[in-house]
């Protein structure tokens, strides 16, 4: 795939366009290979919502990778063969070098997430594991998608979808379980337990029953407490002390015993696989009531087969995020992603940003665009109800397109309308395989493992020099910014000779050829 350029779109943008969010209108593909040289290996989470692949053609986000892009993709790098492929060969010919791409956006402590149901499960994981490889495999995280069965099924009621996850590295870990906000209210801490907020759990039942554990035990009030029918979990004496550490202790009215679970305790758990609670995570139908909120309207909320709510993104960026990350998400659709980020940042004060790619025009503007937009500045929902933004004088983003033409003309050339600044992000993402975060005012764009990294081009030395900086003459060696090591220079043409650049420790690339990343 050619590199393309991205566009602003000022008009389709929102708030502070530096604040480091990013909505993008294009095929992911192009999109995303135009992406990495800016945030190759900057992601800590990507989450996407692919196509499932149902074969199901009759709502207007296709989820039967036979919409005319995915033909026309097709159509252009595959070829004729394309055209006799079936439903499952398009879908991993769509899928494969897109998840090829997403890869080299990950920092090593990074993870992807993937949604997806029983249609491509199974090739799903086969592509992961040849992408990522198998050891990087974390969990399929069973998520209940629906509140409520569907009577009119043939033979089993679907009330999930999987959630894939991999890591770009074997030793990734998942934040514990965390702050579940939802869930907290039952903790109390009415004596002041210096172990904080806790409840009280389940008696004390062994799951065999022995003679040792079957002795009574007499409550403050009197009470006579008989072992259960199975015998206490411990001996007496283990009891006895965990009474005196209130660990355990007796209920009020002295006819139990239970043991305290405290809050401390349940969120240093690793997070469960089995994602059940509709309260924690929300469901399908609570998804297009959110759009319903946002928009007014069902058309919105009919776009979309299987919209995923606020809180299932929150739970995995909860999961996989620290305050400051970037999350990256694809197949962008409605923009719950965003929504999910700028929720999260007003809950813990963080300052995640976001890259939502959109492929449908009409949706990446009408949609995805304009939901970030209010619920980042504050809207009026369905119910004439006030709501306040959730980041009204801070963050928005800035609003792209791909441009119609490839960074190289079809002779191989740099375009003539190519700053300075994006072809430094190439430049950088050649030599380094990752993004690059520099200032780009300076043709020396930065050090990478002990090698400076120079550009000269498009007048950065202020047309002191032959071809307005462009060459690499001894006179423009004599002013580019110093550095003691190994040096990497791109330049259009190098007057200097072999032993020069020996002596200065130079490896010359020539550009626009040195780039054909």
């Amino acid at each position: 795939m050619p590199f393309r350029l991205l566009e602003p779109v000022p008009e389709l943008s929102c708030g502070d366009p530096a604040s480091g969010n990013l909505i993008v209108q294009g095929d992911n593909l192009h999109a995303l290979k135009a992406l990495l040289p800016r945030y190759g290996g900057k992601v800590k989470c990507i989450y996407i919502d692919p196509p499932y692949n149902t074969g199901n053609e009759g709502w207007a986000y296709n989820d039967n990778v036979n919409s005319p892009e995915i033909r026309k993709w097709l159509g252009a790098l595959v070829g004729k063969e394309g055209e006799t492929l079936d439903r499952h060969d398009r879908w991993l010919c769509m899928m494969y070098p897109r998840l090829v791409l997403l890869r080299q956006f990950l920092r090593e402590d990074g993870a992807i997430f993937v949604s997806i149901d029983d249609n491509e499960v199974a090739n799903l994981r086969l592509l992961l594991d040849e992408i990522f490889g198998a050891g990087n495999f974390v969990a399929s995280v069973i998520w209940r998608s629906s509140d409520n069965s569907n009577n009119d099924a043939k033979q089993f009621s679907t009330d999930h979808n999987p959630l894939v996850i991999y890591s770009r590295s074997s030793d990734w870990r998942p934040n514990k379980a965390g702050d579940h906000t939802n869930k907290r209210s039952h903790f109390k801490n009415p004596d002041n337990d210096p172990r904080g907020p806790w409840f009280d759990g389940n008696p004390l039942n062994s799951p065999k029953p022995r003679p040792n554990l079957t002795f009574d035990l007499v409550a403050p009030n009197g009470n006579v407490i008989h072992p259960p029918a199975n015998g206490w979990r411990w001996s007496k004496e283990t009891i006895e002390s965990k009474l005196a550490t209130t660990e355990i202790r007796f209920t009020e009215n002295g006819k139990s015993i239970r043991r305290r679970t405290y809050l401390v305790d349940m969120e240093a758990l690793p997070p469960s696989s089995l994602w059940t609670d509709l309260e924690e995570t929300g469901h399908n139908r609570q998804a297009k009531s959110e759009l319903k909120a946002i928009f007014h309207e069902t058309a919105v909320s009919d776009l979309f087969s299987t919209p995923k709510p606020v809180r299932f993104l929150q739970r995995i960026i909860e999961l996989s995020t620290e305050p400051d990350s970037l999350i990256l998400d694809s197949f962008a659709g409605s923009g719950t992603t965003a929504h999910a980020v700028l929720k999260q940042n007003a809950v813990d004060g963080g300052t995640r940003r976001f890259i939502l790619v959109e492929m449908d025009e009409n949706i990446a503007t009408n949609v995805t665009a304009e939901r970030v937009k209010r619920v980042s500045q504050g809207y009026t929902n369905a119910k004439n109800e006030a709501v306040a933004g959730l980041s009204p004088d801070g963050d928005g983003f800035q609003f792209c397109t791909l441009s119609a033409e490839p960074l190289f003309t079809p002779q191989g050339q740099i375009r003539e309308d190519v700053r300075y600044a994006q072809l430094a992000e190439f430049v950088w993402f050649a030599e380094t395989g990752s993004g690059y975060t520099g200032n780009a005012d300076s043709p020396l764009l930065g050090v990478h493992e002990g090698r400076g990294i120079y550009l000269l081009y498009n007048g950065i030395l202020k047309d002191k020099s032959v071809g307005g900086g462009n060459v690499l003459t001894g006179p423009v060696f004599g002013i580019l910014p110093p550095f003691d090591g190994p040096k990497t220079i791109y330049a259009a043409a190098c007057r200097l000779g072999a032993p020069r650049l020996q002596r200065e420790q130079i490896v010359f690339k020539q550009t626009p050829y040195a780039l054909e990343v």
